[in-house]
């Protein structure tokens, strides 16, 4: 089942949507959630651009996407109901709350006739509701003024869901007798609110069906649910501690990176330290700082704050220090979307400052995934004293799903390997050469300053080899520039082969993704599959570099689909280094790909390498003509 939650910013869809998020993870459903909401603090009440809306992907069984339209749309108001219906299919069940649709609502909403009185949503099974008015009246006992009373509707209509999908109201009363203790009567108003809506359902005609989906199986293991900037600050904490390293964080805050910084101020208990910064550049030098101090440093950001970065980042690259830059993708150029997602930094991460200053660059690929991601940015770092551009984006961001929590032994060993000892000469001519190279790495030596002995400068200007000292030589310049390079891109020795999932082996296209894509991906390949065609499926976490066999992998298929949020900058990586004609598949529209679309768009590129023609049936649901 697929229910999106949509109203005002002031109306807590957001909060409603969370709440019925963990009722059902507490129930054992597998899940994914889109959060989407309005850049503006205070965004226009009543209208399009103000609406809020959360929706919930559920399933007894594995799902990979927040989905595509709507089974249920619950409706505070009409520029809710305006904003979502396009979204939803024929036959979806619509809850709308009545008692915002005045005149004047009507109006700011766009439109000239109330569609509830009117034949414009025959398609549609439309329960109109008085929410707000019977909210009201169900906290009256608690004195509040009308318009406080109003705000507990939110709570109605979570309880109308949760008895309509049989969800868990424990964890539910449990939040708001926590979150409001200091306030019984708020507290109260909405547990009467949340209880109001479930009696409702319970008693009411008007929804004759409860609906039943199984708690999923999965592999056995404790489960949370967890959003991805949750992941990847626990991944950094993991980070931290496997490698032995203080964390620092200097940042600066941004949406959609905030909550990364207010998560890992939290965990000082694990040796993390957290700097709100005065601006972005001041964020990433002292993160520089701590790492030239012997700290894991790490810097969070979105798009328009790498482009800030982008010349320490380069002092990194020259100074050849461990450095986590978080990138989590909002939609731009400039401010762009801020609330909204996009995997349009790709480029930016690859050549995004001056000279030749590579950096590798991981992804991750669920918000779950966002701690593995992080761990792993965190073993490359250190283990190759580089800064590591780890993008994520805010679909990852800011949804969630249900996530293993893994064991200790299953996260890697991180060895910083301080240097410890002169490394050059012997006796009374012994000295701290900073640039000598470990063989199987090309690391240089990390010395914490203070070390008896091991004193050094390091700094943006040209080092030479070996000794560091500034260089100008001409010869020594291209050596190092050459080193460095080669520095990454011997990273591709410690990551696995890029793994394809083509169960038939007789796939002659291979659709290709990374970051965020990998659930509609999943999903489209899936439904092809089910139609009965063969395709295969990869995706990548090494963006920089990719892993070894990637260009083996290519060419073992006549075409090459690859669907991005952007307009085609992986396509043109792979192009221009293993020249194989990739295929975009690429959408800008700030909300994730839709697998139904993509399932089309797979279909019709597969249909042109087996000489066939395929229909996918109106929803891309898996039909051939004779409608299997």
């Amino acid at each position: 089942m697929i229910i999106r939650f949509a109203g005002d910013s002031g109306d807590g869809m957001q909060l409603t949507g969370d709440r019925f998020t963990q009722e059902t993870a507490a129930f054992g459903n597998d899940l994914v959630t889109l959060p989407n909401f309005p850049a503006e603090i205070r965004a226009p009440q009543g209208t399009l651009p103000g609406v809020s809306s959360f929706q919930v992907h559920f399933a007894d069984h594995d799902i990979l996407t927040a989905g595509d339209a709507p089974d249920v749309l619950v409706a505070m108001n009409p520029a809710a109901l305006r904003a979502n219906l396009g979204d939803l299919h024929k036959g979806a069940t619509i809850i709308v709350d009545t008692h915002d649709f005045t005149a004047r609502n009507l109006t700011k909403a766009g439109y000239s006739d109330n569609p509830l009185d009117g034949e414009s949503l025959d398609a549609y099974s439309v329960h109109p509701v008085d929410l707000t008015g019977m909210t009201v009246a169900a906290v009256k006992e608690f004195g509040l003024s009308r318009k406080d009373a109003s705000r507990a509707k939110n709570m109605f209509a979570l309880g109308l869901l949760s008895w309509m999908y049989g969800r868990p109201t424990e964890t539910t009363t449990t939040f708001l007798a926590k979150r409001f203790a200091k306030v019984p009567d708020i507290r109260d108003a909405n547990i009467a609110a949340f209880k109001a809506g479930w009696n409702f359902g319970e008693t009411t005609e008007a929804f004759a069906v409860q609906y039943e989906i199984k708690p999923a199986v999965m592999p056995p293991g404790t489960y949370r649910n967890i959003t991805g900037n949750l992941a990847l600050a626990y991944g950094l904490v993991a980070g931290g501690v496997q490698s032995g390293l203080p964390v620092f964080l200097g940042t600066y805050p941004i949406t959609p990176a905030s909550d990364i910084l207010h998560e890992l101020s939290k965990h000082k208990s694990f040796g993390v330290t957290t700097f709100q910064a005065e601006d972005e550049i001041a964020g990433v030098g002292a993160a520089i700082g701590a790492s030239y101090a012997g700290h894991l440093g790490v810097t969070s950001t979105s798009g328009p704050g790498v482009a800030l970065k982008s010349e320490a980042i380069g002092l990194a690259v020259m100074t050849e220090l461990p450095l986590v830059v978080v990138d989590v993708q909002r939609g731009g150029p400039s401010t762009g979307l801020p609330t909204k997602t996009e995997q349009a930094d790709l480029l930016q991460a690859m050549f995004g400052r001056n000279g030749e200053a590579p950096v590798p660059i991981v992804a991750p690929q669920s918000p779950g995934d966002c701690f593995a991601a992080a761990v792993e940015a965190t073993r490359i770092a250190v283990t190759y004293r580089t800064p590591v551009l780890l993008l994520s984006d805010g679909y990852l961001a800011n949804g969630s799903e249900p996530w293993r929590v893994p064991s200790i032994d299953e996260l890697p060993a991180i060895d910083p390997d301080f240097a410890t000892e002169k490394n050059h000469g012997s006796g009374d001519d012994a000295e701290f050469w900073p640039y000598l190279r470990d063989d199987a790495t090309l690391a240089r030596p990390w010395a914490i300053p203070g070390t008896p002995g091991l004193e050094h400068r390091i700094g943006g200007l040209e080092k030479g080899d070996g000794h560091g000292n500034i260089s100008y030589d001409p010869a020594n310049h291209d050596f190092m520039v050459r080193t460095r390079q080669a520095k990454v891109d011997r990273i591709a020795d410690s990551i696995p082969p890029v793994e394809v999932d083509d169960p038939s082996g007789e796939a002659k296209v291979l659709v290709l993704g990374w970051g965020s894509t990998y659930g509609p991906i999943g999903a489209g390949v899936r439904r092809v599959r089910k139609a009965g065609y063969h395709v295969a499926q990869a995706h990548l976490r090494h963006l920089n570099p990719f892993p070894a066999n990637l260009g083996e992998v290519l060419k073992g298929y006549d075409k090459v689909l690859v669907p991005e949020m952007n307009l085609g900058q992986l396509s043109l990586l792979l192009r221009a280094k293993y020249l194989v004609d990739a295929v975009g598949y690429n959408h800008v529209r700030g909300l994730p790909l839709k697998a139904t679309e993509l399932a089309h768009a797979i279909g019709e590129l597969v249909g042109q390498a087996e000489g066939i023609d395929i229909d996918l049936g109106v929803w891309g649901e898996p039909t051939q003509k004779e409608h299997i």
